[in-house]
């Protein structure tokens, strides 16, 4: 891990697991918690007095997050509720799970058919409990719960540590086929589950947690990791000229440094480029107008058809599509490259 300072934990997420493992036990949270975050080092001890109870449960971390509640994900997990989407709530969460732990990262893979979102802690995988991981991603399966029902489940998950305890509880837990000692913890999931439109969601609220979340993660950052500091960069920088000696001189540190600091958090400066033309591409087709000869410049690509297929890469439908969808009361007044 290269970060400025050490990755934090959202005090909410810790009182979450405290209030999941006394659940059905009558006990209470005797943990005494800051009103802010954790450093992880203080949330691993947590976790390590928690699974060194003489009652504890093989499958604790698996359970702690099948547990999870909004509240325990601070502003993410009010912000997924108005999502209108899996495919949203997942982009949500790649941007703004920082705000819950710094210790980890979350990415969605757009595929053929099928998606996967990862999950990389950005710590020594050493450092973190397997139970920890585990925790994460099945609250990642409960959220997506939130939006799409009780009874919706992914297609598989994968966690690249062997299984603890019997295989029973992840079946039942996760809903899906569950693999151990995999290449990567991710959680597989049907296209056409995550673009699968509510009927009912409230933009102007999932609006409102957006501009709070962006301000608490702008203040996460001034202290925060290096990604964290070159995703903000990113967030005002002209993309089509934008390279990595930006951020590199805005932190004081040389290319090379920047580069190598990104890696052992688990991204890269293309990684989070991508990223950030995604979001600003997303944002101008759903408030403006403009012809998509005129967004690809603005989002630092070369033309009409390298946005077209970049934007389906990113959200598995055209621009054109993605905009009917967003505006689709806006007719699109577009010259060249407006489909």
């Amino acid at each position: 891990m290269s970060a400025i300072d050490p990755p934090s934990v959202t005090a909410c997420y810790a009182l979450a697991l405290l209030n999941a493992t006394a659940e059905g036990t009558g006990g209470a949270a005797s943990w005494a918690l800051p009103t802010d975050r954790l450093e992880f080092g203080e949330m691993r001890a947590l976790w390590d007095r928690v699974l060194g109870a003489r009652d504890a449960d093989p499958h604790t971390g698996l359970l702690v997050g099948d547990r999870i509640r909004p509240e325990g994900l601070h502003i993410l997990g009010h912000l997924v509720l108005t999502c209108a989407s899996l495919a949203d709530a997942a982009q949500a969460a790649e941007r703004y799970h920082p705000l819950v732990s710094q210790a980890g990262t979350m990415t969605l893979d757009r595929g053929d058919g099928v998606s996967r979102i990862h999950y990389r802690p950005t710590v020594d995988p050493g450092a973190m409990h397997p139970q920890q991981v585990e925790a994460i991603v099945s609250s990642m399966v409960r959220a997506a719960r939130w939006i799409a029902g009780d009874d919706w489940a992914p297609l598989a998950v994968s966690f690249a540590h062997p299984r603890t305890g019997s295989a029973e509880p992840y079946a039942r837990v996760l809903g899906c086929p569950v693999t151990f000692d995999a290449p990567e913890h991710a959680i597989t999931v049907a296209n056409e589950d995550l673009d699968r439109r509510r009927p009912l969601y409230d933009p102007e609220l999932n609006a409102l947690h957006r501009v709070y979340a962006d301000r608490l993660l702008h203040q996460l950052s001034a202290a925060g990791t290096v990604a964290e500091s070159v995703r903000q960069w990113l967030e005002h920088a002209a993309l089509e000229v934008a390279g990595p000696e930006g951020p590199a001189r805005e932190l004081n540190l040389s290319v090379r440094t920047l580069r190598r600091a990104l890696q052992a958090e688990g991204t890269s400066w293309r990684a989070l480029l991508d990223t950030a033309r995604h979001g600003r591409a997303r944002r101008l087709l759903e408030t403006t107008a403009l012809p998509l000869d005129r967004i690809a410049p603005l989002v630092g690509l070369s033309g009409a058809t390298a946005l077209v297929r970049a934007f389906t890469r990113w959200e598995g439908m055209p621009p054109g599509a993605y905009r009917s969808r967003h505006r689709p009361a806006t007719p699109d007044r577009g010259g060249a490259g407006s489909g």
